[in-house]
C-alpha cells in the first residue's frame, strides 16, 4: 500500500484555494503532497465520490476566509470541513499530527501536482474504476 506519510512534498509554495461559492479561501505557503486518490467509505460519503487530496503541514495552511467553514467530525475521530453554504468539501484533519488533507480539486490552477496514488481502494464502491497512475507503471 502507498506510504502517503513519506511522500516527498514539492515545493510549489503560494498556492490559494476555495469552495465553490468562495465562503472558504485559503493560501498554502509551503510545500504539498502530491495528490493521491482516496476511496474510503467516508471521504465516498463525504463528497459523493472519491476524494482527491494533498496534504500539507497546519503551519503553512492559512485559511483566509472562514465565514462558512463547519467541522464534522467523523467516525474515525478525524474531522472533516465543509461549506455551509455551497457544501464544498475542503478539508480533512486527522487529529494525530500537524498535516492537513485539502481537496486537491478547491486548489486554483496551476498547482504543478500530479496524482501519484490510490488508498483504501477496498472499500471503492462496485461502479468504481480505480485510475491506473504513470507512478503505478514504474
Amino acid at each position: 500500500m502507498l506510504d502517503i506519510l513519506t511522500i516527498k512534498r514539492k515545493d510549489n509554495a503560494h498556492l490559494t484555494g476555495s469552495c465553490l461559492c468562495a465562503g472558504v479561501t485559503y493560501k498554502i505557503d509551503g510545500p504539498a503532497r502530491d495528490v493521491v486518490n482516496c476511496f474510503c467509505s467516508e471521504c465516498r460519503k463525504t463528497s459523493g465520490h472519491h476524494v482527491a487530496a494533498t496534504r500539507v503541514n497546519k503551519d503553512h495552511l492559512i485559511i483566509t476566509s472562514k465565514k462558512t467553514l463547519k467541522w464534522y467530525k467523523c467516525s474515525s475521530g478525524a474531522y472533516k470541513g465543509f461549506c455551509t453554504i455551497c457544501g464544498g468539501n475542503l478539508f480533512w484533519d486527522n487529529n494525530k499530527d500537524n498535516q492537513m488533507s485539502i481537496s486537491a480539486g478547491t486548489l486554483d490552477p496551476p498547482t504543478h501536482l500530479q496524482t501519484i496514488g490510490n488508498i483504501h481502494t477496498e472499500d471503492a464502491s462496485d461502479y468504481s474504476k480505480i485510475p491506473t497512475l504513470d507512478t503505478e507503471k514504474e
